[in-house]
């Protein structure tokens, strides 16, 4: 550390009692006698005088934000000026003011005089002794107060005491000056506490002491931190300034004056230290502190704070601090020792381990001498002390082993390595000698003698050659051996050979570094520093104070080597560090080369196994006796994508088929086809299919398909055009295409059909003639109607059409149809199971009039059953009987579930009432799912009730109150149950002549538990499907030996009536059955067994049906009779109407009996049958 005097002034006012810095640096304030001094920092000229005290000046104080600062006099008062130095602010105290200082962060001034301290705005606070200097904290909540009695007392910003630290010697030591470390680095603030029983002690805001402290050997008068608080400056009656380390350690003495330094400041974020002197000296002194470092390969070591040891691992960033508590003059580092000279001693030290990342340095020995030198350096047993012209070599136990006095002073030494205890030693002297010691000889050995002082020196991995670096910056390179000068470069100021490469140096210098490979051009780029160290592709620059490493490629010399075809040298510069394209780039040259290890290498290096097979393919044919260096080069060219020049290096060596096969690769088609000529048809035909291979995968699929079609290469084509949807170019290829060329038309149907393209493919399948294929083309597209006129043509495919159309109609919800469907495809069971899941879900959902339709369905399902299966004819006709009886119940139940759960009905009372007689007389046995008989016997009590059948409506509400009566209902029944009561106990004449049976003229009860047959006679009755009134129609059967179709004949022959006596009534008892027989000896009174009155009792209980003959046939109107001509084996039924002015119409479907005036009313609102729903328009 050096002190160069920056200026001095002196000042009238004799003594200097405190100094400020603006916090910028620009402006000094000094207070000196009556006044307060401005000077400019840079150069000490005074800039004002500030007057306004009347006495002596004692303390200034500069806010942290440089707006104003203040000044405390003798006189008691305070003073606050701007900074543009006008006075704001003044105020007074009871005593003589004695230090002030601003708070750092609030700006909140703290006064003190000698017995009480004041912050301004605040309060004014009494102390116990005089008050000799303060401080604020950084966080600027405490103030520290030095006072004359030895105490310290800290103080919070109300100005509460907080701690209070009492120092030994007491009143006898008093406190002079404090200073608070402005470090922000500190995890503590540290109070800096110098006093007048020449102790420097530090203590912790809590009062604690932080070490010993350190004794003086003056009165310190002032204390000051640098900037960042890693420096103490103090002075006092020893009449000079010392810098001290912030732990306290003397580091050097800064500048002697004549009498005591009063004050110093340090300039803010610098080295500039002012000092202020009793005699009214003012002086400013810059402090250099120089650079003490030691380097060897990737280490380096450098004093940090003057006192500490920092050893840096240059490539992995490591560090290690030694702290040595004292100055450190000089460092020296060599393998695994270290060297640190201190003022007293020299303390050796040594690596814990031999790996070469380890950072744990151990002490070794220590040589407690003190040593004046000018260079140091550490071998592995000896340390090297120089002085001036004298070299020493000393043990480590510090004895003198060999000592070298050379003829002029030493400039520079390098240990050069070697075996340990014989190490070698470069030395340079200030008269041009360069030297080489070894530790165990005491003859030193001149290698050079130059005209010019040595500045620097380095010598070559192999010891071959050497660089000189003189005093007028040249670079100067010899080789060793024949002392000949190889080359010489201006301007630098170090040099370092490569420790890897022997050939390879770099030097810095003018703000450059610059690299010499062999004896090529140098390379330069920008760098500030010296270099101080080379290591493969590292160079370790020395800049200010901070050494780095810096990575440089060693791109430029390596393309030096190549553009000399030197690729074994250029690849072991590659090694040092280069580029991925660097190596790319000599791999390239030196397989274009043929030097086929060094390329092989180099692209083993970037991972490139394209080429690193082409070198190894090369290699095995070298070895199976192949040497043609223009047949590898051709390869090496078409690796590369110099294809034409590979093309004419084969067709030289004889090799055309591999041109040709290089370019089809390629894709390169026109150079192939000029390569080949025209003359070779088979060849262009190869080359096409190959174009439209290429074509195909290059994603340029037209012309790949065009191309494949001028090959005749027609199924790739196909493919291709087919991929991509082109259904104009297949469609074309499918007319153009010969009908027994199957294959490829059948690609194109297919791809027609995936295309959705149904024409097309229907064409092209009608042109292979494969009827299979077009009817699954069909069914697959759901194109019914195409599909059906196909099975109409062709009915084998039936099945094929059918099951999948009812397939299809039943995901649809198409259920109706799609039984009707499965029935056409012959597929029964499933229409039965079908129809079997409508109706239960249609019942399930109440759907009533559904569940009807669907059992009617059933029933005549189970006659297409009976005739195609003959076994299952009883089973099913039991189950056709079953479903046809369902099918009414469910019919007619849909007009009472209506009527009880909807709001409005659309049926006439009369309808109601002989709906709900006809489902109660049906009712006799099981009551089918769905079907309630409380809303049945509910719906005819309301409709009886209000029709005047009163005695049938008291027996509905009985029975209604044996059954479970939903809620809804419970109230109207009630109601209705009282109020039947005061009505007659009979029923309406007109009701109970309506049920009058038409064969025997008997009144029947309006609700029957026989069924829907007459009491008297047993003649089943034939109900309306509409308004289920009686018809007047009885049945009538044939007798044996008449067939259906002689009986129509015979009734179409419509015989008049004769007078004669040719037909008579017969009784004829055939065991149980009893028939009425027409037969030909008629009375003329019976002329008709229907219109005549029955003059018989019904004897029996056995139904006794009316049998006709042929004459009787004969004589009947053909407009009387209506016959359900039912599909077979289910017999016709015949009906004559005994009153034919009443119309009658029947569904020729579901064979149901309507009033002719009815029927037409129901088709007209449905369209269709309301039974059987069989539009109107559909033939029968």
């Amino acid at each position: 550390m050096r002190a160069v005097l920056t200026w001095k002034e002196t000042c009238a006012e004799k003594c200097v009692y405190d100094l400020a810095f603006k916090p910028d640096g620009s402006q000094l304030i000094v207070a000196a006698g009556l006044r307060v001094l401005v000077y400019d920092a840079a150069d000490g000229n005074l800039i004002q005088p500030l007057k306004g005290h009347k006495d002596i000046v004692y303390c200034v104080a500069y806010a942290k934000d440089g707006k104003r600062f203040a000044s405390g006099s003798a006189d008691k008062s305070i003073i606050i000026w701007t900074s543009k130095l006008e006075g704001i602010l003044k105020y007074i105290h009871n005593d003589s003011i004695q230090c002030v200082a601003y708070n750092p962060v609030t700006h909140q001034l703290a006064s003190c005089s000698s017995g009480d301290f004041e912050q301004k705005s605040v309060n004014k606070h009494k102390v116990s002794s005089k008050i000799t200097c303060c401080g604020w904290t950084n966080d600027g909540q405490y103030l520290a107060l030095g006072m004359m009695n030895g105490v310290v007392s800290i103080r919070n910003k109300n100005g509460e005491e907080k701690v209070k630290i009492e120092r030994p010697g007491g009143s006898s030591s008093p406190i002079w000056s404090i200073a608070w470390n402005p470090s922000k680095d500190e995890h503590n603030d540290i109070l800096a506490v110098a006093d007048w029983g020449q102790k420097l002690s530090f203590y912790q805001l809590s009062g604690n002491q932080s070490n010993k402290g350190k004794t003086l050997t003056y009165d310190p008068c002032c204390v000051s931190y640098f900037s960042k608080g890693e420096y103490i400056v103090m002075g006092g009656s020893d009449r000079q300034a010392s810098l001290y380390t912030k732990d306290g350690v003397l580091l050097g003495t800064i500048g002697e004056q004549n009498a005591w330094v009063s004050t110093c400041r340090v300039k803010p974020d610098s080295n500039f230290v002012v000092l202020g002197c009793q005699d009214g000296t003012i002086v400013c002194y810059q402090l250099i502190f120089s650079t003490v470092h030691g380097l060897y390969k990737d280490r380096y070591a450098y004093r940090e704070n003057m006192t500490d040891v920092i050893v840096q691992h240059l490539i992995t960033e490591q560090k290690a601090r030694i702290k040595c508590h004292e100055l450190v003059k000089k460092i020296a580092i060599y393998r695994n020792r270290l060297a640190i000279q201190l003022p007293e001693k020299i303390h050796i030290y040594e690596l814990e381990s031999d790996d070469t990342s380890d950072m744990h340095y151990r002490s070794k020995e220590r040589i407690y001498r003190k040593f004046e030198c000018n260079l140091l350096v550490v071998c592995s047993q000896h340390i090297i002390v120089c002085q001036e012209k004298r070299l020493q070599c000393l043990s480590f136990t510090g004895s003198k082993e060999k000592e070298w006095v050379m003829e002029s002073l030493i400039r520079y030494i390098k240990v050069i390595g070697g075996p340990p205890a014989r190490e070698g030693l470069l030395v340079g002297l200030k008269n041009g000698a360069i030297l080489k010691i070894f530790v165990d000889n005491p003859l030193p050995i001149t290698l050079l003698k130059l005209s010019a002082s040595v500045r620097c020196l380095d010598m070559s991995a192999s010891r071959n050659k050497l660089a000189v670096v003189d005093e007028q910056n040249t670079l100067l390179v010899y080789d060793i051996n024949s002392k000949e000068l190889l080359f010489q470069e201006p301007n630098a100021n170090s040099v370092a050979w490569n420790t890897q490469c022997e050939d390879m140096l770099c030097f810095s210098g003018n703000g450059y570094l610059n690299i010499k490979a062999s004896n090529f051009p140098v390379h330069q780029q920008k760098m500030k520093g010296f270099v101080v160290g080379y290591n493969g592709s590292k160079i370790f620059c020395l800049h200010v104070y901070s050494m780095s490493a810096v990575d440089v490629p060693q791109s430029a010399p390596m393309y030096q080597y190549l553009e000399r075809k030197m690729f074994k040298e250029a690849y072991q510069i590659a090694c040092l560090g280069v580029t991925d394209s660097d190596w790319r780039d000599l791999a390239t040259e030196a397989l274009e080369g043929l030097d086929f290890d060094t390329a092989k290498k180099a692209f083993i290096r970037i991972r490139d196994l394209r080429y690193l097979e082409l070198i190894n393919s090369i290699e095995e044919r070298k070895k199976r006796g192949e040497n043609d260096n223009e047949l590898f080069l051709a390869d090496v060219c078409a690796y590369q994508g110099k294809f034409h020049e590979a093309a004419k290096l084969y067709k030289h060596t004889g090799h055309e088929s591999r041109a040709l096969s290089m370019y089809t690769d390629l894709r390169m088609f026109d150079y192939a086809k000029e390569f080949v000529g025209a003359t070779d048809p088979k060849s262009s035909r190869i080359l096409m299919t190959k174009q439209a291979d290429w074509a195909k995968s290059s994603k340029e699929p037209r012309a790949a398909a065009e191309m494949y079609l001028s090959a005749g290469e027609h199924l790739k084509a196909i493919d291709i055009i087919g991929e991509h949807g082109w259904a104009d170019m297949l469609i074309d290829i499918a007319r153009k295409l010969d009908k027994a060329e199957r294959e490829p038309l059948a690609k194109c149907a297919f791809h027609f059909k995936r295309l959705k393209h149904h024409g097309y493919a229907s064409e092209t399948y009608s042109k292979m003639g494969d009827l299979k294929a077009l009817v699954h083309l069909h069914v697959e597209t759901r194109h019914w109607e195409e599909a059906f006129s196909l099975v109409e043509k062709h009915p084998q495919f039936k099945y094929d059409v059918f099951v999948p159309y009812a397939q299809w109609l039943a995901e649809n919800d198409r259920f109706e149809e799609a039984q009707k469907a499965f029935h056409k495809a012959g597929r029964q069971n499933e229409a039965v199971k079908v129809l079997e899941q409508l109706t239960h879900n249609a019942v399930v959902e109440n759907r009533f009039n559904d569940a009807g339709y669907y059992y009617w369905m059933l029933s005549m399902q189970c006659l297409d059953i009976v005739r195609e299966n003959e076994e299952q004819r009883d089973e099913m006709l039991k189950k056709f009987e079953r479903f046809q009886h369902l099918a009414e119940l469910y019919h007619v139940y849909r007009s009472i579930q209506r009527y009880t759960d909807e709001p409005f009905s659309s049926h006439m009372p009369e309808t109601l009432f002989n709906i709900c007689r006809f489902l109660l007389n049906n009712l006799t046995k099981d009551v089918p799912p769905g079907i309630s008989k409380v809303n049945t016997l509910y719906a005819l009590a309301k409709q009886s009730q209000r029709l005047g059948a009163y005695k049938l409506a008291r027996y509905s509400y009985e029975k209604l109150q044996e059954l479970h009566i939903p809620s809804r209902f419970q109230e109207s029944i009630e109601l209705g149950s009282l109020t039947i009561r005061s009505k007659p106990f009979h029923d309406s004449e007109d009701l109970i002549e309506g049920m009058m049976c038409y064969r025997c003229s008997t009144h029947n009860p309006l609700l029957n538990n026989q069924g829907s047959v007459c009491i008297n006679c047993r003649q089943p009755f034939i109900y309306s499907a509409s308004s289920y009134e009686v018809l007047p129609l009885v049945q009538f059967y044939l007798e044996e030996g008449i067939s259906d179709e002689e009986a129509l004949s015979l009734i179409d022959l419509e015989a008049p009536h004769t007078n004669q006596n040719d037909a008579q009534l017969q009784d004829k008892d055939n065991g149980q059955l009893q028939a009425l027989r027409i037969g030909d000896g008629l009375d003329d009174e019976e002329e008709d067994p229907f219109t005549a009155k029955m003059s018989f009792e019904q004897g029996g209980t056995n139904f006794v049906p009316v049998k006709v003959s042929r004459s009787v046939l004969r004589s009947m109107s053909r407009r009387d009779v209506l016959i359900k001509r039912w599909p077979r084996p289910l017999k016709w039924e015949y009906f004559r109407s005994l009153l034919p002015d009443v119309s009658i119409t029947m569904c020729p479907t579901c064979f149901k009996m309507f009033h002719s005036e009815d029927y037409e009313l129901l088709v007209l609102q449905h369209n269709c049958c309301p039974y059987c729903r069989r539009p109107i328009d559909e033939p029968n």
